[in-house]
């Protein structure tokens, strides 16, 4: 794209554009990046220019233009983010400065790196959401030239970031299209089995039934006209991504996939909207449970549609979206819609401040000092925007996750009010905590000032607001317990050795280890990552010196060294073993139940057994999979399918298990008739992502009729997964 063409792409939708900032800052990075080039082989400031292209399809101010145009700068050529200031202004070089990647630090990891990366991004569009504007559109245009990168696992793991941050983050400002086309591209990179398999089944099906979409989209219109509402209406398929999600979270094959068609009707007023509906209702079925007003309660991205699922024209199942034309620029383009150019940043529209509400919430988690990585883990909860609409008995709205409880529900309120939760009533009725909220619902949370947040919280709450107030709360409160634990072990230590265990003694220590305070060095035997015996060496060197002064380490039991172990939450030498009802895996939310003689026994947080044992909350272990669980070893899950009685089906079930890198333990036929056999298979995996994928994969495979992950008692005969220490 040339420099005259830039200029009039901006000018055509903001003719008062200025463009003589716009000449000077394309020479300006032109001048800049030079003779760089990327790994297309194309001049390295064909990049920028394209990102700065993305925004104008935006129509985004003359300031992000401008940014887009010099946000490599500063990471990748001489220019700093003074000469920017210098140069461009103090806007510009706090948006620049924004976006540029933390890329001169030194840190642990690449995921270390990404959190920390990504706690910038989120400080910078904090006070600028544009700083995200030009990071998605430089995001999209990498995606977009991501085949060029010769290295694999960097192509995979810029895909996987992109699928777990900026599609999401896409999504929650409003930004649908580039979201989808995020979310594909990243598909295309992750899974290209499965996408090739989706997008032959939509061929086909578009083979058999010719302009399908053009004919529903006429008599939908005429259907309308008829009731005089002009209407503009059009369909398409589905996204290759949002099959995929969909056969994943719902298990589904690819035949029950009956609503594969959206349609959107755009008319002139939002009461148009209401009539188009009663039209639509009117000459088609209504499907039950799949009618949703988004104008009566827009979601929390500004977004405003009514959406409902008929039994439309050709019997087909279709979901129609019904709006105006502003709500669509509001879905199309997002917070960029709301953007009022030529105008002071902080004069944004009333959806634009609804859209970033959420953006204050995780910037607040974020002020309270948790660590980068955890951070990032409660943002990833955050983005998901699937939503339902709940009510206080005052009738506020509080908007949720899909999936959220009533523990998710109180920590949104206030935090104390999640703190000191002991009970909830739905509608009226008293329901148990981890009971999944639904639209409409009213909710009324019981407190007490005795209660305090406990550990299996987490294993069922879907919100990152409510993780982090749970994880700091326990933090807090297992500090305490790992001071006082620690304590006893290091007074039965010293007393062991006929010592007295002074604060002149614990002085010496802290100055050694270089703690802050005393209560750290208990604390820190507590938890296990001191021993006792280095403490009494660094208080009585002789001690070391001489080994008849040593005796048996009982004081501190499992606490001492040993091998990583793959289940947090449980001490040291403790045996455990994974249930044979429910075979958890890593990723798996997990429970453990402590049994006389047999150590723990670790089950699903879902698993029926856990409702048996429900009168021994007691011995309940509140654990959780170790940071590289998945790292230690391949863990067995169980799945039964069901093929077709044909020749090749049992071989195309092993060749897509094999290539998407699963390794069969074990198989066993459970039934066969004339039309179809099934089978349970016990599958070598690395965790829950990773037969997720299995399965997806084998949902899309012609000769599947249908994959479920087994729960429950052992029924492939295989030796099972045994006990561990």
């Amino acid at each position: 794209m040339r420099q005259t063409e830039l200029v009039d792409r901006v000018k055509a939708y903001d003719p008062d554009a200025d463009e003589a900032l716009l000449n000077k800052a394309y020479v300006y990075a032109m001048h800049a990046h030079g003779k760089q080039f990327r790994a297309s082989g194309d001049p390295y400031f064909a990049h920028p220019l394209e990102v700065a292209a993305i925004l104008t399809e935006l129509k985004l101010d003359v300031a992000s233009i401008v940014t887009a145009l010099l946000h490599d700068t500063v990471e990748d050529t001489h220019v700093t983010v003074e000469d920017i200031k210098r140069d461009f202004g103090e806007e510009i070089a706090g948006l620049v400065d924004g976006v540029t990647k933390l890329s001169q630090l030194e840190l642990f990891s690449e995921r270390t790196k990404q959190a920390e990366n990504f706690r910038k991004l989120m400080l910078a569009m904090s006070n600028d959401i544009r700083v995200l504007l030009v990071k998605l559109a430089d995001r999209l245009h990498n995606m977009r030239t991501l085949a060029y990168i010769k290295d694999p696992e960097k192509r995979r793991r810029i895909a996987q970031e992109t699928i777990d941050i900026y599609a999401p983050l896409a999504g929650r400002i409003g930004m649908q299209n580039m979201r989808e086309e995020l979310e594909d591209l990243a598909f295309a990179e992750l899974n290209p089995e499965a996408r090739n398999s989706i997008v032959t089944r939509l061929a086909r099906l578009q083979d058999t039934s010719g302009d399908r979409i053009g004919r529903i989209a006429d008599q939908i219109k005429r259907k309308l006209a008829e009731k005089g509402i002009d209407a503009y209406v059009y369909g398409r398929a589905k996204r290759p991504w949002s099959i995929w999600r969909k056969l994943k979270d719902k298990q589904l094959n690819f035949e029950q996939l009956s609503d594969i068609l959206g349609f959107r009707v755009i008319v002139g007023a939002t009461d148009d909207c209401y009539r188009a509906l009663g039209v639509l209702h009117q000459n088609w079925r209504m499907i039950p449970d799949r009618f949703k007003d988004f104008i009566s309660n827009p979601k929390t991205n500004g977004y405003r549609s009514i959406h409902t699922t008929v039994m439309g024209p050709e019997n087909q199942r279709v979901e129609v979206q019904i709006r105006t034309q502003d709500m669509h620029d509001v879905a199309e383009r997002g917070v960029a819609a709301h953007w009022r150019y030529r105008e002071r940043v902080s004069e944004q529209e009333e959806g634009s401040d609804r859209a970033l509400e959420w953006l204050r919430d995780m910037v607040d988690l974020l002020e309270r000092g948790d660590s980068a990585e955890e951070f990032l883990d409660h943002s990833k909860l955050n983005l998901y925007q699937d939503q339902v609409f709940c009510f206080t008995p005052k009738g506020d709205l509080i908007s949720l996750p899909r999936g959220a409880t009533p523990i998710d529900f109180a920590y949104a309120v206030h935090t104390d009010v999640g703190n000191t939760t002991v009970g909830a009533k739905v509608n009226g009725a008293h329901v148990p905590l981890h009971t999944p909220l639904r639209n409409g619902d009213q909710v009324e949370i019981i407190r007490t000032k005795e209660q305090t947040p406990s550990p299996l919280w987490e294993q069922f709450v879907v919100t990152g607001r409510a993780r982090a107030e749970i994880r700091r709360f326990l933090r807090h409160a297992l500090r305490d317990e790992h001071v006082a634990f620690g304590r006893k072990i290091l007074e039965k230590a010293f007393a062991d050795h006929n010592l007295e265990l002074t604060k002149k003694a614990i002085d010496d220590v802290t100055r050694k280890l270089r703690l802050a305070r005393d209560e750290d060095v208990y604390a820190e035997v507590g938890r296990g990552a001191l021993r006792a015996q280095e403490v009494l060496e660094a208080v009585f060197p002789e001690i070391k010196r001489d080994p008849s002064h040593k005796k048996a380490a009982s004081y501190a039991p499992g606490l001492g060294e040993g091998k990583p172990i793959s289940i947090r939450g449980l001490t040291e030498g403790i045996s455990y073993k994974l249930g044979q009802c429910c075979h958890p895996l890593p990723g798996d939310r997990i429970v453990g139940i402590m049994v006389p003689g047999k150590g723990a026994v670790i089950h699903t947080i879902d698993c029926a057994e856990l409702e048996k044992a429900q009168s021994d909350v007691a011995d309940w272990l509140d654990v959780s999979w170790g940071a590289h669980a998945a790292d230690l070893g391949l863990s067995i899950a169980r799945v039964s399918v069901r093929v077709k009685n044909a020749p090749g089906s049992l071989a195309a079930v092993m060749t897509v298990i094999g290539n998407n890198g699963g390794n069969i333990f074990n198989l066993k036929v459970t039934s066969r008739n004339p039309l179809f056999f099934e089978f349970v298979v016990d599958i070598e995996v690395r965790d829950v992502s990773h037969l997720q994928n299995i399965l997806g994969a084998l949902r899309v495979n012609a000769a599947v009729e249908s994959v479920d992950r087994v729960r429950g008692p052992d029924t492939a005969g295989g030796e099972g997964q045994g006990e561990r220490s």
